[in-house]
């Protein structure tokens, strides 16, 4: 198991997860991340998988060159290492605390015992696999046919939804940087920085001390022309 850095095990619970999890006794830890921390590195053992309760993660892969490249940001009741239940004995991923995390740490073994044994988790597990496979889907379409304004567009619009499903209505967005944004979309940081400019003066987006993006004006003026 990869040495993770982790800050003192969290009394709060998510709900969802909780109920979803509720079941495996043995082999689930609840563990707090800090900002900044590695969970996993590419080229660890692959024998647990995680489940988000608070905070956000960044999946990312680095290849040869030195070049990362952002594969998912994951919110509550997100679900990532899910490779280890399938034979993966190392990780093909990095998987980063973008702010302080609390998650569900599974053991494979655990995990696998309870996907045979209980049918109501083995059926919102596989929902969960669908739905993701129809997003990487729709991503991979997106890096295929767009350029990269609308794919910048269409990350913003992501990151609200996954900030207001998370978070307070009406709080600020949570700071992202350039880089990452650029790492997300699979472009330059000029070109964020060029992009993220027009649309400050389109009024599609506003800084004033945090990022607010006008989804629907967004939406119509890059997205459905």
């Amino acid at each position: 198991m990869p040495a993770t850095k982790v800050a003192a095990v969290s009394t709060l619970t998510d709900p969802f997860v909780t109920t979803l999890l509720g079941k495996i006794s043995e082999g689930k830890h609840v563990i707090n991340v800090l900002k900044g921390e590695t969970i996993f590195s590419q080229g660890d053992r692959a024998d647990t998988l995680y489940f988000v309760q608070s905070g956000r993660v960044k999946v990312s892969v680095v290849s040869s060159g030195g070049k990362e490249a952002i594969l998912a940001m994951l919110g509550p009741h997100g679900l990532f290492g899910e490779g280890a239940l399938v034979g993966q004995l190392f990780r093909l991923n990095t998987a980063t605390a973008l702010e302080p995390v609390t998650l569900f740490q599974v053991e494979k073994r655990a995990m696998l015992r309870a996907l045979r044994d209980q049918v109501d988790l083995a059926g919102k597990f596989m929902s969960f696999l669908l739905t993701r496979k129809v997003a990487l889907e729709e991503d991979l379409c997106d890096q295929l046919f767009n350029d990269s304004e609308k794919r910048l567009a269409r990350v913003l619009l992501k990151l609200v939804s996954m900030h207001e499903a998370e978070c307070v209505p009406g709080s600020p967005m949570p700071t992202m940087s350039h880089e990452t944004l650029a790492e997300m979309v699979g472009t330059t940081r000029s070109r964020i920085t060029h992009f993220m400019n027009k649309f400050r003066n389109m009024g599609l987006i506003e800084y004033k001390g945090h990022l607010t993006v006008r989804t629907q004006l967004l939406s119509d003026a890059v997205l459905c022309d």
